[in-house]
């Protein structure tokens, strides 16, 4: 399949192929949606916490100056980075846990991947044409959003799947660039989040000789000290430059004049990594993170809430189709399955609307 390739005709215009991809995206309904869902921190929480949208533009930013450095194709990996995070729900991974579980304990194996329904987004649930559903996104940008990150292969991919984007190949090496972006941006911006809002502290995170060393670097080499205001801010751009150079001084340039997909067997090692350094530096920070920021209690409260009010919503709706919108009950009229029409509704919520709603229904 050639990476410009389009499942449905389209009229060409003045823009190249993966540049119309990006625009698509972001006039998409779910797009527009992200500037409400909540990253780590719960989006009500505060104004100054990143959401879906804020974290994927900078995504989208990082992936386009490695792209642009090793050759590749910049529209291609900021299309697939301003898609990626389309399919998750309410309350970040946390809800998409719940939403998983309750799938899965209703009888309905396959669950919820948020990759997965990242691609049901730009492929079937956003209407934008009258003769067919999704958005007509290019083939590479489709594959990149469905095998942005490893492993590809997945138990509810059906042979369809496993055929036509070959799921035993890497995706296109600007998806992988999408993959490393994401993971330099949620570090980095989630420690700035943290931070700021005293739910871990600078000596915490030392633990981390990553982080011990742009500590360093801001104090020394821009003489500015904890004391200072702009101290947080110096250190997060430290640290996506440091991983920024690391990526691109260890990884040669490829000079693409076309993205390239199924040339990487899934089997061989990824053609884009960090150093073996960084990347146990990565592991290491990660789990202070983990230990130190995603379980602090003030997050974990606010998970709590919102996996219960996934969990509640999943409940009424398919219990009580009218509950649900009329085009979505009329869905289900025509032989839709209940359970993904459900979780397909509640994936599509803000944090704001599924509070709303869970509130309105008396819980």
């Amino acid at each position: 399949m050639q990476p410009h390739y389009r499942f449905y005709p389209s009229t060409e215009d003045f823009r190249d192929a993966f540049s119309r991809d990006r625009d698509r995206i972001i006039h998409s309904s779910y797009f527009r949606r992200l500037e409400y869902k909540t990253q780590v921190f719960l989006n009500s929480s505060g104004d100054y916490f990143r959401t879906r949208l804020t974290h994927s533009l900078e995504v989208s930013q990082i992936a386009r100056t490695l792209s642009c450095h090793l050759g590749l194709n910049q529209n291609l990996a900021e299309a697939i980075a301003l898609a990626h995070d389309l399919g998750h729900t309410p309350f970040g991974h946390a809800g998409g846990d719940e939403l998983d579980k309750v799938l899965k304990a209703d009888g309905y194996s396959c669950g919820f991947e948020h990759n997965f329904q990242s691609f049901r987004v730009v492929t079937n649930l956003e209407k934008r044409y009258q003769n067919f559903n999704g958005l007509n996104l290019c083939f590479a940008t489709l594959e990149g959003i469905l095998k942005h990150s490893y492993p590809y292969e997945k138990p509810f991919l059906s042979d369809y799947y496993k055929e036509t984007f070959k799921l035993n190949f890497h995706p296109s090496l600007e998806a992988i660039i999408v993959d490393l972006s994401d993971e330099i941006a949620y570090i980095s911006h989630d420690i700035d989040d943290g931070i700021k809002y005293h739910l871990i502290d600078f000596d915490t995170l030392a633990e981390s000789t990553l982080v011990k060393s742009c500590i360093e670097y801001v104090q020394k080499e821009e003489k500015i000290s904890f004391k200072e205001s702009i101290f947080r801010h110096r250190f997060t751009s430290r640290l996506i430059t440091l991983l920024v150079y690391d990526l691109l001084e260890h990884n040669p340039s490829f000079k693409q004049t076309t993205p390239q997909c199924f040339v990487y067997p899934s089997h061989s090692p990824l053609p884009i990594t960090h150093t073996k350094s960084i990347q146990k530096e990565i592991k290491i920070l990660k789990k202070i993170l983990f230990k130190h920021l995603y379980r602090h209690e003030e997050i974990y409260k606010k998970m709590f809430m919102g996996k219960l009010c996934i969990k509640k919503l999943y409940e009424c709706l398919s219990n009580d189709t009218a509950l649900l919108p009329k085009d979505l009950q009329l869905k289900i009229e025509q032989g839709a399955k209940t359970h993904r029409i459900c979780a397909d509704y509640i994936a599509s919520m803000t944090d704001r609307y599924a509070i709303a709603l869970y509130k309105e229904l008396g819980f």
